[in-house]
Order: C-alpha cells, then structure tokens, then sequence
C-alpha cells in the first residue's frame, strides 16, 4: 500500500535528497535573476512530478503497452533518484571536509587566525560540487541512452574443447539463449530480428535456461509465432527460471497459481521445445552419446527458490561420457555442481543479466551484480568443467541496457 510507513519513509528521504541537491543548484547556478528562477523552477517541478509520478504509476491498471512506458517512466525517475543520490556522495564529502575544518579551527586555534577561518565561513568546494553534478548527470545520461539497446542483440561465439567429448559431436554448434522475459516486450520487429539472428547460426542444438517470462505464461501469448520459429537438427530443450513459477504476483488462489505454471509448460511443447524438468535426455550420433541435463531453479541465494533436484536430473545420464547441465541460476554451480557432480563438462546458466548495467571492455570487466554473484556473465572454469553464464535475451524491471548487452551465444565444441 502506497499509504504504509515504508512509503512515507521514501517520500520523505526524497524530499531531503531533493533539498540537499537543491543547495548545490543554487550555489552552481549563474546567469541573470530570470535564469537562476527557470533552473530553480525546472528543477522542482521535475522533482514533483517525479514524486508523484512515482506513487501514482502503480496504481493504474494499464495493458501491456502501457505497462513499456511505465516501466519506462518508472525507470526514468529511479535514475533521477539514483542520479541525485550518486552526487550526493560528492556533496557529502565536502560537506565532512568543511565541517572538519571548522571543528579544528574551534578545537586547536582559539582566539587565533585559524577560528577566523569559521568566523568568515569556509567555503563549499566549486569543484567537488561540479564533480557530483557531472557525476550524477553522466549516469542519468547512460541509463536514457540504455534505454536504445534493449533490443540489441550480440552474438558471443565461444569455443570449448574437451578430450573427453565424443568424435561424431566434435564441431556441434550449441545456441544458448536465457531470460527471455517476453512480458517486457514491446516490440515484435525488434525480437523477431533477434529470432533471425539465432536462426542465421544455424544451430544443431539451442538450449534455453530459464525465465521464458516474467510472472504470467499468458505474457507469451504475442510472442508464440516468434519463438515457435527455433529449430535444431538435435532440438530445443528448455528448462524453468525463478520467474516462471509466478512466485512474485499475488494469485487469488494457490490453485490459479498451480493451473498458471502447467499453462506454461504446455507453452514449451506448443513452442516445439523439450522441456526439462529434473531430467535427461541422451542425443546420439553414429552410436555414440551425449547427455543434456535440465534442472528446476536451484539457487544457493536464500530468497530465490530451490525447486531443482540435480541427483534425479543426473540419474541415467552417467552412460554418457560428456555432460551439459542446464541450470538458471549461477550459484548452483559452486553449490552443488562442484563439490557433488566432477563429471558434468558445461554448466550453462543465466538469471543475473549482468544487471543490464556494468563495464565490458578488453581491460575491466563490471557490474554492480558481482558483489551479489561470484559468477554473473561469461566463461568460468574449475578444474576440468566449466559453467557459462548467459547475460539474457530479454530485460526486466529497467527496460534497456547499459554496457550489458542482450546475448545470444554460440558454443563450438571440439
């Protein structure tokens, strides 16, 4: 409920935010008295209007279009307000600064020319106050330009050798795609031209890990004659997120939420995909195999579930000399995977999207999500195995991408 004391607490910590950038505002502001009232009066009637935008959006029941521009909006004030806050740390500092600066002028230099450094008022510092604004302008600025590549689509090729996999899979082309998201979607041309792009790899095997939507499994209802269109010489195979269970809606009742789940797997079959619920299947060529494991959502994070159960999922499947799991959720891989499974080769996953925010660049690998997940985007190893964290096909919550962008990966294994 909007009126709960958490949201009064908000509202109140974001008039304060407001205030103290304010002050800055005013103190960085030149220009004739006219100017300085239009950035006075811009920056308010934008800091209200984002307050009330804020609290109103929630309460609108809107169809899904609507629903992209509010999570559109709401991303724009969320980075307003991260923006502020982000400043804010450079106005701090120099606020210690000149406070500790006035506390030894009074402590050490009584009656001294140092207390009249208090008497004539020490100075706020020009520089750290056009630090935090830029600062805080840079990232508000990175988050509108993300907003333009939620829809661009980067194709990683990785290739992986392993003694141990079978002569007749050397050169097996395996697409991984993860986190679909289609209750975010927007725009059909935009995913379609992500579709033709997994399509163009001529794949023999696509593998999706988990989070085919958001809450809902009526949320792929637009979307079936897109995702209908992958195909494999070897097959689709697909196995559940944290979100496909609808754990974060509210159900009318338990059973709405159990039909909700069965509807979604009867989605992976009409899609033409095999979906894998702590299962194997085993693909042959030429007499010999390889096995694909699929798990429920396992995760070692104590808010995300623990629906997956590995040991009925890997039961069989030891007839096979090379292994791939799929597996949502990163941390199921130092969890269980290491310590209990040493003959799974690939672990593939997703779930953290790299938090659609973060640095890639030849010499700095980012993301705020690192400090949550050891393992969040790319390629790891231990020993002999290897897990493979996709950054996500779709996006949720902010609708766009910084630095993070969306995936499609192609294994070449030999």
């Amino acid at each position: 409920m909007r009126s709960s004391p958490v949201w009064l607490v908000l509202a109140g910590f974001m008039i304060l935010l407001d205030l103290y950038v304010f002050q800055i505002i005013k103190l960085v502001s030149h220009g004739s008295p006219k100017t300085r009232s239009i950035i006075f009066s811009s920056y308010w009637v934008i800091s209200i209007a984002a307050l009330v935008v804020l609290f109103i959006l929630p309460l609108l029941q809107l169809d899904n279009y609507s629903k992209g521009v509010r999570s559109t909006v709401f991303a724009i004030i969320i980075g307003l307000f991260l923006a502020k806050l982000i400043a804010s740390v450079f106005f701090l500092v120099d606020d210690i600064r000149r406070g500790t600066q006035w506390l030894v002028g009074k402590l050490f230099f009584r009656n001294t020319e140092g207390e009249q450094m208090e008497e004539g008022k020490i100075s706020r510092s020009v520089f750290l106050s056009w630090l935090g604004l830029a600062v805080g302008s840079g990232l508000f600025g990175s988050l509108l330009l993300g907003f333009s590549n939620k829809y661009n689509y980067k194709i990683k090729k990785i290739k992986l050798s392993y003694p141990n996999l079978p002569a007749s899979f050397k050169g097996l082309r395996v697409v991984q795609i993860s986190d679909i998201h289609c209750g975010s979607f927007t725009n059909k041309l935009a995913v379609q031209r992500g579709i033709e792009k997994i399509l163009h790899l001529k794949p023999d095997l696509v593998l999706f890990t988990g989070d085919l939507v958001n809450n809902k499994s009526e949320e792929m209802r637009d979307y079936m004659d897109l995702f209908s269109q992958l195909k494999a010489p070897l097959g689709v195979f697909s196995t559940l997120g944290n979100h496909d269970y609808g754990d974060y809606v509210q159900w009318p009742t338990s059973q709405a939420k159990k039909e909700n789940l069965e509807y979604l797997k009867r989605i992976h079959g009409q899609l033409g995909w095999r979906l894998l619920m702590n299962e194997h299947v085993v693909l042959t060529k030429n007499t010999e195999q390889i096995a694909v494991i699929g798990v429920e959502n396992w995760s070692a994070k104590a808010r995300f579930p623990k629906y997956g159960d590995l040991a009925k999922a890997y039961a069989g499947s030891e007839v096979a000399p090379f292994k791939i799991l799929m597996s949502h959720d990163p941390s199921h891989w130092d969890a269980e995977v290491i310590p209990k499974f040493g003959d799974i080769d690939l672990m593939l996953a997703g779930h953290t999207h790299g938090m659609q925010f973060g640095v890639e660049i030849p010499w700095l690998k980012w993301s705020p999500v690192q400090y949550v997940y050891k393992q969040w985007a790319g390629l790891y190893q231990q020993g002999r195995q290897k897990l493979y964290v996709n950054r996500g096909f779709g996006f949720i919550g902010y609708p766009g991408r910084v630095g993070i962008l969306p995936e499609i990966t192609l294994f070449e294994l030999a």
